[in-house]
């Protein structure tokens, strides 16, 4: 039996796991991540820390697997999309990263939208253009930081400057970089006339060579060895963004498929042999199985969420459940279970870390009484959530067929009852699946591609995937759930003049 490593670094926490052939996880490991941002509406991180904890958390799983290193075959990373990571000349970050949630771009993306260049752009990546793209943030810093670009050699997404320290080869990969402005889709390579448009041409050369996802690029060197505990010499497989890893990991192989994605983000994604150019989604990108085109709608507006509230509002009953060992999400589970959807009149806009509507919108509860308690405004924060995804999902759905299922994987993906309020306000069964981290298990499947251990993504899924549950809608709460979706809807409308007042 050979074994392979996946790692995955989002918005929060750098996770590292350990698969055998079948996907089985024998171990994984999670290290927080400290934010260190430098100003209000920057989202950033030390990246010396970054991959400081990536080696724990590599370590931290090696040796809890008990897999000895020489059965190792490979390994590969997922990674948040969106964000910037720049190095400079000497393999040393030029600039903090820049996580997805950052908002500093957002003056550029009104700009281009204005003056036309947006309606240029579209034309060649058959995306909009979006305030934590890397293409903002270089304009950002062309106007406001100059010398981080001058200094600049390699523009990277956050997997690859991981990938960069494990084997000191620069490259690129589609996936990420097809969905962040910085590729002609129709030729499917850097082009220098789609940099002009944003004024960055400067930066055409500091894009590193461009891979597809099971590509061997490099091999653990010796001193990366020594500090992550992997092999010195085993193959490191370009890897992907983090939608297509959990995408392939909960079996999207095909365009008969949906998925959805509960975590940070709403993400909400299925394929298409072609991309979608009528204007009616938000991101087209180069998806990891060549032929294939990721028709994506997503916002920083999922399950995330629920996390600021159980911090928030519950943080001190959190730290005396916990003592306890006990799960603080479980005892959400159990209140949002105690309160049925016709008793709950209290909506939340779930816009705490951005909006799939006005890009000024906020988070917000609108309709609490006397009467609501906690356990209203968990099932609020519950069902706000889902009728975001909603709103993504029937635009998606403008251009395909309603699908028999959708997998749902994140956060809200290890919770029933908040499963269960995506099947009936759907009205479409929900189906979850066998392991929790999807984003560390697509990256092994690339690893596992490059080592010769797998064929192909769609044999690979065959060998790992497997669906442990499937949630029926309940047709009892059809209407329920669309009088809620229009009040929701009613509410967002009614508040969009007011955002531009509160910032």
């Amino acid at each position: 039996m050979r074994y392979l490593v996946g790692i995955d670094n989002g918005g929060t926490a750098a996770k590292a796991a350990v698969f055998d052939e079948e996907g089985r996880q024998l171990a994984v490991s999670s290290v927080l991540v400290p934010a260190a941002p430098s100003r209000p509406g920057h989202a950033e991180r030390d990246m010396d820390e970054l991959w400081q904890i990536n080696g724990q958390a590599i370590r931290n799983a090696l040796r809890q697997s008990a897999v000895r290193p020489e059965e190792i075959a490979g390994v590969s990373l997922s990674g948040h999309g969106k964000g910037l990571y720049l190095v400079d000349g000497k393999g040393r970050p030029a600039y903090p990263g820049i996580l997805s949630t950052d908002r500093r771009g957002l003056e550029y993306v009104q700009r281009w939208k204005a003056d036309g260049t947006a309606a240029g752009v579209y034309e060649k990546t058959f995306q909009d253009i979006v305030m934590m793209q890397p293409v903002a943030l270089l304009a950002w810093l062309r106007d406001h930081e100059p010398e981080v670009l001058e200094r600049t050699r390699y523009i990277f997404a956050v997997k690859d400057y991981i990938r960069y320290r494990l084997t000191g080869q620069a490259f690129a990969e589609y996936t990420d970089f097809s969905g962040g402005n910085l590729i002609n889709l129709s030729t499917q390579a850097y082009d220098g006339d789609l940099m002009a448009l944003f004024g960055l041409e400067q930066c055409l050369e500091k894009l590193p060579p461009l891979c597809r996802s099971s590509d061997i690029c490099g091999r653990v060197t010796p001193e990366a060895a020594s500090f992550t505990g992997l092999p010195p010499g085993i193959p490191v497989a370009a890897g992907m963004f983090d939608v297509d890893a959990c995408g392939i990991a909960s079996g999207l192989s095909s365009p008969r498929e949906l998925c959805m994605i509960a975590g940070t983000w709403s993400i909400n994604e299925f394929l298409s042999p072609i991309p979608i150019t009528n204007g009616t989604v938000s991101l087209n990108s180069i998806f990891c199985i060549p032929g294939y085109f990721l028709i994506e709608e997503s916002s920083p507006t999922s399950a995330g969420n629920l996390e600021w509230l159980l911090h928030r509002l519950f943080g001190r009953e959190r730290a005396q459940i916990e003592a306890q060992g006990q799960s603080i999400y479980e005892l959400a589970n159990r209140q949002v279970a105690s309160v049925e959807p016709h008793d709950c009149g209290l909506v939340f806009l779930p816009f705490l870390n951005g909006s799939n509507e006005n890009p000024l919108a906020k988070g917000a509860f609108v309709g609490l009484t006397a009467y609501h308690d906690q356990r209203h405004m968990l099932r609020a924060v519950y069902e706000g959530v889902v009728f975001s995804h909603l709103t993504h999902v029937r635009r998606l759905l403008v251009n395909r067929g309603k699908p028999d299922s959708i997998r749902l994987s994140g956060g809200a993906a290890h919770s029933t009852v908040w499963a269960q309020i995506f099947a009936d306000a759907l009205q479409i069964p929900v189906e979850t699946t066998a392991g929790k981290e999807l984003g560390c298990l697509g990256a092994a499947m690339a690893a596992g591609i490059a080592a010769g251990i797998y064929p192909d993504y769609p044999s690979a899924i065959s060998r790992t995937v497997q669906i442990t549950q499937t949630i029926c809608p309940r047709s009892e709460y059809r209407a329920v759930y669309e009088d809620k979706y229009e009040a929701y809807r009613a509410i967002i409308q009614g508040l969009d003049g007011a955002w531009s007042c509160m910032n």
